[in-house]
């Protein structure tokens, strides 16, 4: 049982640690709104990887196959989105929004949009389920695995990619205190517009 639940630790860090376009998003975002937003963003990553972690747990191998042919397109799809929220990001940089309608949030600046709209786009990565698939089918207990054993393993994915998201949106929360000048956020806003740019075209390169 608790072997699980390590398990479940280890494929979560695993999958999360790598830094990519959805944990520059929530830095930025969290430097840019509040760590309420960005922990909201956090935990819509850490949904998406707890249900991946579900279903590999609990039909790893046949939707390892599914998946597999609908890989590129679901890919091209992600890069798609990102390079349009990066786009977003650098337009809301160079043109700031007037005073009068400061109050006034859009995009992912609100912690349910936030949890919604990066659940949504964490959940366009394929490889996500691959990766748990493949650590599932290669424990001993991955023929016939109990509900037990599944949800311990989906917890313990769950937990590790919360907590590292979590703080990813803590460093978001300092390099905001730290660029507290309209100049600050603009430039924070412009840096991460661009990594997030970059790597959305890297994605689509390698469909």
């Amino acid at each position: 049982m608790t072997g699980a639940f390590l398990a479940g630790l280890v494929a979560g860090y695993g999958v999360a640690i790598p830094v990519g376009a959805i944990a520059v998003l929530i830095l930025g975002l969290t430097a840019r709104t509040s760590f309420r937003v960005g922990a909201a963003g956090a935990l819509g990553v850490a949904t998406a990887d707890g249900l991946y972690a579900a279903v590999a747990a609990l039909a790893g191998a046949a939707v390892a196959g599914v998946v597999a042919p609908v890989a590129g397109p679901l890919r091209a799809a992600a890069a798609a989105v990102l390079l349009a929220l990066a786009a977003h990001g650098a337009w809301r940089a160079l043109r700031p929004v007037p005073v009068t309608a400061a109050r006034t949030r859009r995009g992912l600046d609100t912690p349910l949009r936030a949890f919604g709209g990066i659940l949504a786009l964490t959940l366009l990565n394929p490889a996500t389920v691959v990766y748990f698939a493949a650590l599932v089918l290669g424990r001993g207990d991955a023929a016939d695995p109990t509900r037990s054993t599944a949800a311990l393993f989906v917890l313990g994915a769950f937990v590790a990619s919360a907590s590292w998201q979590l703080l990813i949106a803590g460093g978001g929360t300092l390099v905001g205190r730290v660029l507290t000048g309209p100049r600050g956020r603009r430039a924070t806003a412009l840096t991460s517009s661009a990594i997030i740019a970059a790597l959305a075209l890297t994605t689509l390169l390698t469909t």
